[in-house]
């Protein structure tokens, strides 16, 4: 056989009238298989003399792109049909009941972020996010904090390098420098992620989890700062009072600075937040440091603002009294059945976070 009466029209009208993938699987079989049609072409450039045999080959090669297309054009035709009919055929109804028994819980910690994040995202925060693994300028440099300052203690500080220029981020407050760095002001931020010390007992872990909080603008005043705390601790504890108080305290990338207590009392064993005569620590503020937004080219002239951060795990075992933090971390699976929440039930403002 020559290429002149290769049967080709026969294998085109072959291609084209198949019904479905088997044939045309055989039809490539058949052209190209071991013992096909056109491997038998090929096997005669050998035999040819030189003068024809490149102008052989030339047409050989047409005619093996030309199958190859049509068949491929097939096979993705019939793949098509079958994906439409697929989609037809496997319907879901979406009126159908939940599964009667749930297996998974949302965790505690992932449920107060949730929450957090309702909460601030209805008075104009967003949610930024950043590296665990941060430089040495980022985590202290950029935010005020000196040389010989405690916080960059190896006991304090996971560090990757011998350089002590990578490690893993102690607070949350790099992203508040990406930010700053990356955009102009104003900022309305607040950053939840997991942060790094070296620490571990029942109320502190080596990974934790903090929420920091940023806003930069014109005229904002520790008064701003204030109503802010304000509405964020009586929408998540989900009471109508609180009693606030701001205590003086120290950190290098807020001046003035200060650490809330909120009023606390002891009811039938319980912590009941918002009214008493205790007081309970929960989060340390303060306005930001003008050396901080001379840092990332903020005109500290111009704007000003105010930064907090709240330690996400210590929240949660106040709000749902779970008194040993190593419990978080121990993938404990009737710990989690016992304090875990509902996956289809979303914090919401509107009815309540944690109804």
């Amino acid at each position: 056989m020559s290429i002149e009466n290769l049967k080709e029209k026969e294998f085109l009208i072959k291609i084209n009238e198949a019904k479905t993938l088997a044939e045309i699987e055989s039809l490539k079989s058949e052209i190209f298989g071991k013992n096909g049609l056109m491997t038998h072409e090929f096997k005669k450039l050998g035999s040819l003399p030189e003068e024809k045999r490149k102008d052989f080959a030339k047409k050989l090669n047409e005619l093996k792109s030309n199958f190859i297309n049509l068949i491929d054009d097939k096979i993705f035709e019939f793949e098509n049909k079958e994906i439409e009919n697929k989609l037809k055929q496997e319907k879901v109804d979406i009126t159908l009941p939940i599964r009667p028994h749930q297996r998974g819980k949302i965790h505690p910690v992932s449920q107060v972020i949730d929450e957090i994040s309702s909460i601030f995202s209805e008075i104009g925060f967003s949610v930024a996010e950043g590296p665990d693994v941060e430089t040495e300028y980022n985590n202290f440099t950029a935010l005020n904090t000196p040389d010989h300052h405690p916080a960059r203690d190896m006991h304090d500080t996971f560090y990757l390098d011998k350089n002590k220029r990578l490690l893993l981020r102690t607070h949350t407050s790099p992203v508040q420098i990406r930010t700053m760095m990356s955009q102009k002001p104003p900022f309305k931020i607040i950053v939840p992620g997991r942060t790094y010390r070296c620490d571990s007992d029942q109320t502190h872990a080596p990974m934790f989890h903090q929420l920091e909080g940023l806003h930069i603008d014109k005229n904002i005043t520790m008064g701003h700062l204030k109503g802010c705390l304000n509405h964020f601790i009586k929408e998540f504890f989900e009471i109508k009072n609180v009693k606030m108080r701001f205590r003086p305290s120290h950190f290098p990338f807020t001046e003035p600075s200060a650490e809330v207590d909120i009023g606390y009392k002891i009811e039938n064993g319980r912590i009941v937040v918002g009214e008493g005569d205790k007081w309970l620590e929960i989060l340390g503020c303060g306005m930001v440091h003008p050396n901080v937004l001379k840092n990332v080219k903020v005109n500290n002239k111009k704007y000003k603002g105010f930064a907090f951060g709240i330690g996400i795990d210590r929240l949660a075992m106040l709000k749902y009294g779970i008194n040993d933090l190593r419990a978080f971390f121990e993938t404990d699976y009737r710990w989690l059945s016992h304090f875990g929440f509902d996956p289809l039930d979303v914090p919401t403002n509107y009815r309540g976070l944690s109804k």
